[in-house]
């Protein structure tokens, strides 16, 4: 369609096509990629004080004081940067004792918002502190290389890793030797982690998993227990109806900054646009359309799929579609599988969307 012509029906004020993100092939050059290794914008404004401690869980207001306390201690410890150590010839000896804080609790406990309060509470300009999840980290270390990784975040005072993923045992060995690298060069550290397979019922992973499965970094993590009711894991929310292609396609034409896209499309796209590039691929996007929605048909385009829900999630942008419902995206299979946490989240996050969309269709 002409960028000019008009839905039939439409207002006269919505003249302009909508967007495609299958026409999109961003190219994030890397100091991008680094910069918005920032907390995401529903994270923006929190902090200490807005976290509302349980007053029947000590652990909760336990946890918030030492936190405080590791982020005051990050003004002056480690101010040196990678530039100045350019100064020496030899290697800086590494910090003793805990560099690091695990976050152990299960589901809604508030880990994520305590993670980013951390950071903005570091006494550093955000180009020295990074804050991502286990995936947009692997997917830097794809983007950049192993060895630029490392020579990109040793000057940093601190790395936020939120969803520390374990299972894929590839991708854990890899990230633990970017962090014993990084923890030599003087990096700080703090992480929340997922479920292992096997055990999402339990609603928690567990310190003594997380420290295991790290093998020869559990002596730089201080365990941080933050107990609390799982107020999230009840089970997955009933995803609204979808609608026809029809009100999609003219909600699309009516929403400034939306786009229009065939969902088995997309999916063929993301394919094709490497998962570090999701963030730039929904640039000024207001609302994402999509028409006949399928079930997804194999584990790694779902995989895809979970980058983008997470991207669309961090930036707020409405999901509307036609075809199933999000509660059918994946398999039985896929379900209870290794990955089913991911596809929870994914189901979650896009249900969320998907209701925050609802305004944008005509009554």
């Amino acid at each position: 369609m002409s960028s000019s012509t008009a839905f039939p029906g439409q207002s006269p004020l919505a003249e302009t096509a909508p967007l495609s993100l299958c026409a999109r092939e961003p190219h994030v050059p890397a100091d991008r990629l680094v910069a918005e290794m920032v907390p995401p914008p529903r994270f923006d404004s929190v902090r200490f004080d807005t976290y509302v401690p349980d007053p029947n869980q000590p652990s909760q207001s336990e946890a918030v004081t030492v936190l405080a306390g590791f982020a005051a201690g990050l003004g002056g410890a480690h101010a040196t940067g990678a530039g100045r150590r350019r100064w020496f010839s030899r290697k800086p000896a590494a910090p003793a004792g805990p560099r690091g804080v695990y976050l152990d609790g299960g589901y809604g406990v508030g880990k994520t918002h305590l993670l980013a309060s951390l950071w903005h509470a570091t006494p550093a300009e955000p180009s020295l502190k990074a804050f991502g999840t286990f995936v947009e980290l692997t997917n830097l270390v794809g983007a950049l290389g192993f060895q630029q990784t490392v020579r990109t975040l040793s000057g940093h005072r601190l790395l936020c890793i939120d969803e520390f993923e374990l299972d894929d045992p590839g991708d854990t060995v890899l990230v633990s030797s970017l962090l014993r690298r990084l923890v030599e060069a003087g990096v700080a550290l703090a992480a929340t982690s997922n479920t292992l397979p096997g055990k999402l019922g339990e609603g928690r992973f567990a310190a003594v998993d997380f420290l295991r499965e790290i093998q020869g970094l559990s002596s730089h993590f201080r365990p941080l227990r933050i107990d609390g009711e799982d107020y999230r894991h009840r089970g997955l929310p009933e995803a609204p109806p979808p609608y026809d292609d029809e009100q999609v396609t003219r909600a699309a034409y009516a929403t400034p900054g939306a786009s229009l896209d065939d969902f088995p499309g997309l999916l063929d796209h993301l394919a094709r646009v490497h998962p570090s590039r999701y963030g730039a691929l929904t640039d000024d996007i207001g609302a994402v359309c999509l028409t006949g929605v399928t079930a997804v048909p194999d584990q790694s385009t779902a995989l895809r799929l979970v980058v983008l829900a997470d991207r669309l999630y961090d930036r707020e942008v409405p999901v509307l579609a036609s075809g199933l419902p999000f509660d059918r995206l994946f398999s039985d299979e896929m379900l209870n599988g290794g990955y089913r946490k991911k596809y929870f989240r994914a189901i979650s996050r896009l249900t969320a969307l998907a209701r925050d969309a609802n305004g944008l269709v005509a009554q």
